[in-house]
């Protein structure tokens, strides 16, 4: 009969709005006025030390608020906390720092018995509270059908249980034959400290070079210029391609090279140019890396060094005819075929 019930509304204070007491209206004229409804569900207590605190910013109450009206195990972390409200992930870290600084958070990183780490955090009604320990979740070993459940291994037993004493180890069992053991006598261990291992560095993989750019076989200066031209005017197609000035002539006997075995200023620039990567970080290097990667193959028929020279076909010269005026070839100058036959039936 004593206890109270929970349904059964309050009594109305003196001299509150609507009573019927001898005291006068207090109702203030100006502030806040506030009007109450008793909560019997879904409500969290929040004591004016948090809600007044002078040395929070009012998105850590808000947030220490919600924090404490979150259930247990809810996911409370920066980037749940991001998505959940439309502060940026900035101050909502630089709330939960306040709230650890004045002892209403407190966050810590355990490790699981499968080696994972988890953040732990726990969150208290008052600063004063002191801190329970923090255990970590035991995984239940999996088993087969038929049969029993194993124990639990006995490392992870020593990782979550408090350290013990070691016992004195049992004597051996003595038979009334046996000879009585002697004592061993154990010597002071050497306390000297052991001699630091040289410290020997991995061994690296050597670095790959990268491949030689090509070289013209005969560099003649309007090669050279044409390559010059070609390498400038690379920027005019593609901004990302504006090469410095210092690595042109490193580059122009790679455009050389192209130019030699037939290949068109065009061509050259569409195979540079085209389908670049976002960004071109060095645009020297990528340069260098297409001229080399690249590099057609010479055309059929065309001089090159590694194929032996062919051979230079014989050009017989133009002659006039000394009797008709009539052009023919042969290697001095004479009578064309139809002025020598002429010439010879008449004879």
């Amino acid at each position: 009969m004593d206890t109270p019930q929970v349904i059964a509304p309050p009594c109305a204070q003196p001299g509150s709005p609507g009573s019927s007491g001898a005291l006068p209206d207090v109702t203030p004229t100006s502030g806040v006025i506030h009007v109450n409804t008793r909560h019997v569900s879904g409500f969290v207590i929040i004591g004016n030390h948090l809600a007044q605190n002078r040395e929070l910013s009012l998105i850590a109450i808000g947030l220490a608020v919600h924090i404490q009206s979150m259930p247990a195990g809810a996911k409370v972390g920066i980037k749940v906390l991001t998505d959940r409200f439309p502060e940026s992930e900035a101050r909502i870290s630089a709330a939960l720092h306040e709230l650890e600084a004045e002892g209403y958070l407190h966050r810590s990183r355990v490790r699981l018995p499968n080696g994972r780490f988890v953040t732990r955090t726990i969150s208290y009604n008052q600063p004063s509270t002191p801190t329970p320990p923090v255990t970590a979740p035991q995984q239940k070993p999996r088993r087969q059908a038929g049969q029993l459940t194993p124990p639990p291994a006995p490392e992870l037993r020593a990782m979550w249980a408090p350290t013990a004493p070691e016992s004195a180890p049992k004597p051996a069992h003595i038979t009334p034959n046996s000879p009585t053991p002697e004592p061993k006598t154990t010597e002071a261990p050497n306390h000297a400290p052991a001699p630091a291992p040289d410290y020997v560095p991995a061994p690296t993989a050597p670095r790959k070079q990268p491949p030689p750019l090509p070289q013209p076989h005969s560099p003649t200066p309007e090669l050279l210029r044409a390559a010059t031209a070609v390498l400038t005017d690379l920027r005019r197609h593609a901004p990302q391609l504006t090469l410095p000035e210092d690595d042109i002539p490193a580059l122009v006997p790679g455009v050389a090279a192209w130019l030699e075995r037939d290949a068109h200023p065009d061509t050259i620039r569409h195979a540079l140019t085209s389908e670049l990567p976002t960004p071109v970080k060095h645009p020297a290097k990528f340069v260098r890396h297409r001229i080399t990667t690249l590099l057609p193959p010479p055309l059929p028929g065309t001089a090159d060094l590694a194929a032996p020279p062919r051979p230079r076909a014989i050009v017989i010269p133009l002659q006039n005819c000394d009797t008709c005026d009539r052009a023919f070839r042969a290697t001095h100058p004479g009578h064309c075929r139809d002025c020598h036959t002429d010439r010879m039936g008449a004879a």
